[in-house]
C-alpha cells in the first residue's frame, strides 16, 4: 500500500512540475512580441491572453494565443489521464481522480502564475478550457457553451469567463457524481481560482465602468 501510494505521489508531483512549467509558457506575449513587435503586457489592460491580445495585436494573434492556451491545458492533463494513469496498475489506496485534479490545477496555476513573468500572468479561461477537455471533452463543452451564449447575450467577456468557471464544482458534480469528494474540491479550487483572477472584471462589473466587447477598444473586457 505505502510503496502504491509513493509510485503515485512521485507521478503525479513530477507531472504537476512539468504541466506547471509547460502551462506557464506565455504565448499571448510571445506572439504579440513575433507578429508586431509589441509588448502586450505594456498595451490595453496588460494581461497576456486571448482578450487583450485581440486588442492589442488583432485577430490572427488571437486566435493563436487562444489555441496554444488551450492546447498546453489540455496535452498536459490528457497526457497524465491517457498515457501515466491509464498505463499503470495502481494501490487500492490511490485515488487517481485526486491524481488528474492535482495535475490540472498545476496547470492552471502555471498559466495564471507563469514562473517566465514573475507569476503574472493570464486569468485561465482558455488554459481552463483546455484542461477541461483533456479531462472529459463533453463538460469542456458545456462550459464552452454557457462562455458562449453570456458573451453573446452580454457582450462582457468577463461575464462569461467569471460564470463559466465558478460553476465548475458544479457541472463536474453532476457528470461526475462518484468523483472522490478531494478530487471535487481540488476542481473547485481550479474554478473558483479562475473567478479570483478576475477580481478586477468584477470590481467594474459592480462599478458599470467594464468594457464590452469591442474590436476597436484598448480595453480588455
Amino acid at each position: 500500500m505505502a510503496d502504491g501510494f509513493s509510485t503515485a505521489a512521485f507521478y503525479t508531483v513530477a507531472m504537476m512540475v512539468v504541466s506547471y512549467l509547460i502551462c506557464g509558457i506565455p504565448f499571448g506575449k510571445i506572439l504579440t512580441r513575433v507578429m508586431t513587435h509589441k509588448d502586450i503586457q505594456a498595451e490595453g489592460s496588460g494581461n497576456i491572453g486571448t482578450t487583450n491580445a485581440l486588442r492589442v495585436a488583432g485577430p490572427k494573434v488571437a486566435a493563436l494565443t487562444l489555441a496554444f492556451d488551450l492546447l498546453k491545458g489540455m496535452v498536459c492533463v490528457m497526457f497524465f489521464r491517457d498515457v501515466v494513469v491509464a498505463g499503470n496498475s495502481w494501490a487500492p489506496d490511490v485515488s487517481t481522480d485526486v491524481m488528474v485534479a492535482l495535475v490540472a490545477l498545476a496547470a492552471l496555476y502555471g498559466h495564471i502564475f507563469t514562473p517566465y513573468l514573475k507569476f503574472h500572468g493570464g486569468k485561465g479561461i482558455a488554459t481552463g478550457v483546455g484542461i477541461l477537455f483533456g479531462f472529459a471533452w463533453p463538460l469542456a463543452l458545456i462550459h464552452l457553451a454557457i462562455f458562449i451564449v453570456l458573451v453573446a447575450i452580454t457582450r462582457y467577456v468577463s461575464v462569461g469567463s467569471i460564470v463559466t468557471a465558478a460553476v465548475v464544482p458544479l457541472t463536474v458534480h453532476i457528470m461526475f457524481p462518484a468523483l472522490n469528494p478531494i478530487a471535487l474540491a481540488i476542481w473547485a479550487l481550479l474554478g473558483w481560482t479562475v473567478v479570483w483572477a478576475h477580481r478586477g472584471n468584477i470590481a467594474r462589473l459592480r462599478a458599470g465602468t467594464e468594457s464590452k466587447l469591442s474590436f476597436g477598444s484598448k480595453k480588455e473586457a
